[in-house]
């Protein structure tokens, strides 16, 4: 109704409005309420809400006025008969009603049971309250007795509802003529002068602005800066990690991971289709070193003793770990040994099975350590300090066994919430034969350690499913409007 609020002016005119529903029977409750707050935006009219309960008869409820209740209805049958009504024909008579209906008369005392007949119980017919009762409630939408609401309520007979509705007044600036408000001084209003005269909407101080769109990290690149920080407060170098595909080679052999061990088949890695095979090294001393270490053993090794394949060395793959960065890192730094610290932080690809927990690309954080006389006992001192940063008091070390470091060990956690200790990384001291066979000295040792990105992640920001946090069923409300995080506080 396009002239709504003129009309409800007109009305005031002659007085408050007590309740929209009987002013405006036929008109929506949304359509009141915009003209009214379109109104009251210009303190034309005040406005009130009334919220009214009322009750909805049910199909059944519907069928009881026109035909009785179940239980009336079987009274009616039963004293139709002079003998009474068998119990078996009851359903026969009324249908389903007749169940419902026989509860109903014994409970009432309506009927009693004579053998196997239903027989009457009383001797003037009573009048049918529930039907009565349900025609007052469709004639008035309520019933003034509660105990018979609940009644009918658990009978699922009615349901209930709230009608809203308005009691309307004058406002401060109430009139018959709605006057338009200027939001802007134009510069037709300048010239004219007609700004002196014109009524201005007044600012809506209260009023939110708009949303200003922008960018916003993801919740993995927030902690990944976080662990940047770290690395570069103890003293580390960030190494490049551009390079998704690797050879196997680097991925691979310089990692003393033999060519026949299960993690180079289809099933965990994948393999690049074209080109199939990347040029050989051009240190080849180092590629000739790799092939004795893996074929017969040297600098100290008994090596693998299986015919190792070059082509198998080249084969191209996306990487499945960035130790095969670190090779490649402390290969170059055995042109000039010297004490050194590197790490990196970036993603690796593995053909696994995709669920909760796993993807088949996530990222690895990954630090190693060259210096002169280092033993284990270094590195679980340096693992205690590292996580201490990340607010991990409590660790554990388990041996492992890894490829290229001996000794090895696997780090545990105390996690507060699971109440038990958890795996967050693993650990170890490069082989010499690794080192030796990229020229570096044999007094320079290596730690070497490294964690996942996404589970420090998950548990930061309180994920169970690493499917919230990354790809295509990701909110972008969570990207948004989640902070950056810090790690000074209990990350398990």
């Amino acid at each position: 109704m396009s002239d709504l609020p003129h009309t409800i002016l007109n009305i005031l005119n002659n007085g408050p409005i007590a309740d929209t529903a009987v002013t405006f029977p036929d008109v929506d409750t949304n359509t009141i309420q915009g003209a009214l707050s379109s109104l009251a935006s210009r303190s034309m009219v005040v406005f009130k809400p009334i919220e009214q309960e009322f009750w909805t008869l049910t199909v059944e409820a519907e069928e009881i006025i026109e035909k009785g209740s179940h239980e009336y209805r079987l009274l009616e049958e039963i004293t139709k008969s002079l003998d009474g009504l068998k119990l078996a024909d009851v359903s026969k008579v009324l249908g389903e009603a007749g169940k419902l209906g026989q509860l109903r008369a014994f409970k009432n005392g309506w009927v009693k049971k004579d053998g196997d007949k239903l027989v009457s119980n009383v001797s003037v017919t009573p009048d049918d309250i529930t039907a009565k009762d349900l025609k007052t409630i469709y004639d008035t939408g309520t019933l003034a007795d509660a105990k018979e609401l609940t009644e009918l309520r658990k009978r699922k007979l009615i349901n209930k509802g709230k009608k809203l509705s308005y009691s309307v007044d004058k406002g401060p600036e109430y009139a018959l003529e709605i006057k338009r408000l200027e939001t802007d001084v134009t510069p037709e209003m300048i010239q004219s002068g007609s700004w002196k005269s014109a009524t201005f909407k007044p600012y809506n101080f209260d009023a939110e602005g708009a949303p200003t769109p922008s960018g916003a990290l993801h919740p993995l690149n927030k902690v990944r800066e976080e662990f940047r920080q770290i690395f570069f407060a103890m003293g580390f170098t960030e190494m490049a990690t551009n390079q998704y595909v690797e050879s196997g080679f680097w991925n691979f052999d310089t990692l003393f991971v033999p060519q026949q061990h299960p993690a180079r088949d289809l099933q965990d890695t994948f393999y690049i289709k074209d080109p199939i095979e990347a040029d050989e090294p051009e240190d080849k001393v180092y590629w000739e070193n790799i092939h004795k270490v893996h074929e017969e053993g040297a600098f100290g090794s008994i090596g693998y003793r299986y015919p190792w394949s070059a082509k198998e060395s080249l084969r191209l793959v996306l990487r499945t770990h960035t130790t095969a960065v670190s090779a490649r890192v402390l290969h170059k730094l055995a042109q000039d040994p010297k004490p050194a610290r590197f790490f990196s932080i970036d993603r690796v690809f593995r053909n696994e099975a995709v669920d909760a927990t796993h993807l088949a690309e996530f990222h690895q954080i990954e630090g190693v350590i060259a210096d002169y006389g280092l033993t284990l006992g270094d590195l679980i001192g340096f693992m205690d300090r590292f996580f201490k940063r990340m607010g991990v008091n409590k660790l554990r070390f388990k041996p492992a066994y890894n490829p290229y470091t001996e000794p090895s060990m696997e780090i545990f956690a105390w996690h507060a919430g699971l109440n038990k200790w958890i795996e967050i990384g693993n650990s170890g001291m490069f082989r010499p034969e690794m080192l030796e066979s990229m020229g570096l000295p044999k007094g320079l040792r290596v730690h070497g350690f490294g964690l996942s990105l996404e589970r420090p992640t998950m548990i930061k920001y309180k994920l169970t499913n690493i499917r919230d946090l990354v790809g295509h069923k990701v909110n972008l409300d969570f990207i948004e409007s989640n902070p950056a995080v810090r790690l000074d506080e209990d990350l398990v």
